[in-house]
């Protein structure tokens, strides 16, 4: 394993191939054609957010799959990326020395000569990644007490190493949000007497406790100086096993229970703190024992959820689809992805963790969970030693963004590069994009991609390579493109400044109204109007003249070019085409022909209007004829 030890502020800086300027800023070339700077994770570690040099956006189409990203298609804003400093890693942090731990948060934290870190989820109380050898919250009273005045309350226990480092931590990085999170209330509001598993007591004056002692860590840590930005009101609910860590179950009915408590508490205390509910997998998980497997759409129809921001998702079962399945019923709430941590088996070889780890974070963490609307990714431990602790209880395998080990040094772990491959490049404030993507979060061996607007009007596109073996592609913005090439399971992000030769002067016609039909009807005509470039209708045989696929835009739609995407199905794109129009379906008007040379193939016209649209084959080929989307401009 190439280990990459933390010396000094510039070393880091150069072992982790981070450039000590600005990461949105140009690239500095006296000419103006605009060219985007690149920087490259390789499955191997043979590159670490190394910075490759700059390529220029030219003219002219490209052969290759072709991601085309539109600014003018704006999704959710972005609130951070990052991880969780907690008792653990807090523990850990401080065991460094002095040099080595603030060179750690630096790397860390500092936007310039680090990754940038801009989101923590902090444990209110312990979790398993607990240093003590006791798990606790901020108010333990003994063994058949209570204190519902709240007199024992304090969190003096996180004054000793947690608050320290979350101080440091916002002064590196202003910008930085913090949400908190418990994993069990006191054990003297549960039914069990314990931390760990049971439930909150059904009484009105538990419900009331809880919500207050929620309240009073909010206000104890605005008053050390650590602002909560985000609350939910349990970690995992749905778990109600928990391997001898805190944890509790809390049923839907409960949940909504301590929110409604909370909220009018909160809103006053607090008006800034917004409160996110389930705090959960995308799906309910089989040992979970759950009936509720609609958890969070009976919360977000509740009317709980007027002091409800949105919803919370964790990574450990289900799919990140889940979380625009949510937000299309609920539009006006929102997604923040908040937990997910890489496992390391007792036997892998760290080049097999990392490289396991690298890609599966960077199709389902970094990109699938960021184009489901997510407005955070974050992931557990920020830090933890070479034996994957200190914990007490719970996961033995998890992995952090920096590991400490026993001779003193910090080594980077894949978590640090795909947070960092977010956090360095995606300001707070800055707004999802759309751009075109041909991988799935289930592996399909393509390339897929994210692409966002920060707020200086700089762009940033996070790609990675799901094949082992190497992959080209275009990116096109307005009517510039460039070409390049991933190593095998690499993850790289480019970024370029505002530019006026990148300014569309097209915009994107709406389809949402629109069906498609194929001759030959070879398989899901659907794909080829749904805004998914993963998915593709396929003619099912050899290209012939005479093939065709149709379109009903649904009203009389104008524009002015019409591209016939191809995706990543390499050479499947149509040799020779037609493309006609037609206002009732009956009569047909050829509007251009042309021979096909890529994947994306772009026809203008004159400004044209029609319901109807038809793309006919016109050429042979032995490789099917496959279309991942059409889309109109005008």
């Amino acid at each position: 394993m190439m280990r990459t030890a933390v010396r000094s502020a510039a070393t880091a800086a150069l072992v982790l191939g981070l450039a000590a300027v600005p990461a949105t800023q140009a690239s500095g070339h006296r000419d103006d054609a605009p060219r985007a700077r690149v920087w490259v994770t390789a499955a191997d570690r043979s590159e670490l957010m190394a910075e490759r040099p700059a390529v220029a956006f030219g003219t002219g189409s490209s052969p290759h799959q072709t991601i085309v990203v539109d600014p003018d298609r704006a999704e959710q804003v972005v609130d951070g990326f990052g991880a969780s400093i907690t008792d653990s890693s807090a523990s850990v942090l401080h065991g460094l020395a002095p040099a080595v731990r603030e060179e750690t948060m630096r790397g860390l934290f500092d936007p310039v000569r680090g990754i940038g870190v801009s989101f923590l989820r902090q444990p209110v109380g312990s979790s398993d990644f607990t240093a003590a050898a006791e798990h606790y919250t901020y108010d333990d009273v003994p063994a058949g007490q209570t204190d519902f005045p709240l007199r024992h309350f304090s969190i003096a226990r996180d004054e000793q190493r947690v608050l320290p480092l979350l101080r440091q931590a916002k002064r590196l990085n202003p910008e930085l949000k913090v949400m908190g999170t418990p994993w069990s209330p006191p054990a003297w509001m549960k039914t069990t007497g314990s931390l760990v598993g049971g439930r909150l007591k059904d009484d009105p004056a538990v419900y009331d406790a809880y919500a207050r002692y929620l309240v009073k860590f909010v206000q104890a840590y605005a008053a050390a100086g650590v602002p909560v930005d985000f609350l939910s009101v349990q970690n995992e609910p749905q778990n109600r096993t928990p391997d001898a860590y805190p944890g509790t179950d809390m049923p839907v009915a409960q949940q909504l229970r301590v929110i409604e408590a909370l909220g009018p508490k909160l809103r006053l205390a607090s008006p800034r703190t917004k409160i996110l509910a389930y705090d959960h997998n995308w799906a309910t998980h089989p040992n979970d024992g759950g009936t509720e497997t609609d958890y969070p759409y009976q919360v977000l129809r509740s009317r709980a959820a007027r002091w409800v921001a949105g919803t919370a998702f964790h990574c450990y079962y289900g799919d990140p689809g889940a979380q625009t399945a949510l937000h299309e019923a609920f539009p006006d709430k929102g997604i923040w992805f908040t937990e997910c941590s890489g496992s390391r088996g007792a036997t892998d070889p760290p080049a097999k963790v990392f490289r396991d780890t690298l890609t599966w974070h960077a199709r389902n963490v970094v990109i699938g969970t960021t184009r489901n609307q997510a407005r955070s990714v974050v992931n557990w431990n920020i830090a933890l030693d070479s034996t994957g602790g200190p914990h007490n209880g719970g996961c033995a395998t998890c992995t952090g963004l920096v590991t400490a080990h026993p001779d003193g040094t910090v080594t980077t772990d894949a978590e640090y590069y795909t947070v960092g491959h977010l956090s360095k490049f995606v300001k707070p404030g800055a707004r999802r994009v759309a751009s075109t993507s041909f991988g799935t979060t289930g592996w399909n061996g393509q390339v897929m991609d994210v692409a966002f607007r920060n707020p200086d009007g700089s762009t940033a596109l996070v790609v990675h390579n799901q094949n082992d073996d190497p992959r080209s592609f275009a990116v096109r913005v307005g009517e510039r493109s460039f070409e390049y090439t991933l190593p095998g399971g690499a993850l790289a992000t480019f970024t370029w400044p505002r530019h006026h030769a990148l300014e569309s002067r097209l915009h994107r016609v709406r389809l949402d109204g629109a069906r498609a039909t194929a001759f030959p009807a070879g398989e899901n005509a659907g794909a080829l109007v749904d805004d998914d470039a993963s998915t593709r209708w396929s003619s099912g045989r050899a290209q012939a003249a005479g093939q065709y696929v149709q379109l009903d835009l649904g009203s009389r739609e104008h524009f002015r070019r019409v591209a016939v995407d191809s995706g990543g199905n390499l050479g499947d794109y149509a040799r020779g085409w037609e493309l006609s129009a037609s206002d009732d379906g009956r009569s047909w008007r050829t509007l251009a022909t042309g021979t096909g040379v890529g994947q994306l193939t772009e026809i203008d016209v004159r400004r044209t209007g029609a319901r109807h649209l038809r793309i006919t084959s016109t050429g042979t080929a032995g490789s099917w004829w496959s279309i991942a989307d059409v889309r109109l401009y005008d």
